[in-house]
């Protein structure tokens, strides 16, 4: 009994939690589409988030287990996925610091990323799915639609699974090390003019 409330309690935490992107992905979508496409920007949030989680990670404590999680640090998780919305944001990557400076455990902020994720991509994989049925002319055909979300999901699900493991005992500096050299090699190609931005 007790179990079966404790999930209750974490799914309607999940929904809550999935509000901001599902609102902002929602109305906000043409304009980010049009004005956050910039390679410079998609490499500063690279370096920007990827320093942010490797300072709160070494820095934060390890105390909150998912027991602890209630309905503002529901919401503050949900602002953090929202962000993923810009280019270069990590959907993982940032609810992953925003749990970390909330004092969750590693592989508990891991957890509620992914549960968070969850509704996010069948979410978005819907609306795509739909646009696709309304507009003809769409670059990608609700079959191409279906099977990209599918993916998304499932490699997804996967890479979440090895990570609980693999944070259990080490950090993420591995993820931080790999956005900070991509937004630097990004920027350094970009100032050659080997790519456009």
């Amino acid at each position: 009994m007790g179990e079966a409330k404790s999930d209750a309690r974490l799914s309607a935490l999940i929904l809550l939690g999935s509000l901001p992107i599902f609102f902002l992905g929602y109305f906000g979508q043409e304009y980010i589409r049009q004005n956050f496409r910039s390679l410079y920007l998609i490499a500063a949030t690279l370096i920007i988030f990827g320093l942010l989680l490797g300072v709160i990670d070494h820095y934060g404590r390890k105390m909150k287990d998912l027991d602890a999680l209630g309905a503002r640090d529901g919401i503050a998780y949900g602002i953090a996925q929202s962000l993923a919305l810009i280019p270069g944001v990590s959907r993982s990557g940032a609810t992953i610091a925003m749990g970390r400076a909330l004092g969750y455990k590693r592989d508990a902020a891991l957890r509620y990323s992914f549960l968070l994720a969850i509704p996010a991509v069948l979410g978005s994989g819907t609306f795509e799915l739909f646009n696709s049925l309304s507009r003809p002319l769409n670059a990608f055909s609700p079959g191409e639609t279906f099977v990209a979300t599918l993916t998304a999901f499932v490699i997804g699900y996967l890479v979440i699974s090895w990570l609980m493991k693999y944070v259990q005992a080490k950090s993420f500096m591995p993820f931080v090390i790999y956005r900070i050299s991509l937004g630097l090699l990004i920027i350094g190609l970009l100032l050659t003019g080997t790519i456009s931005g």
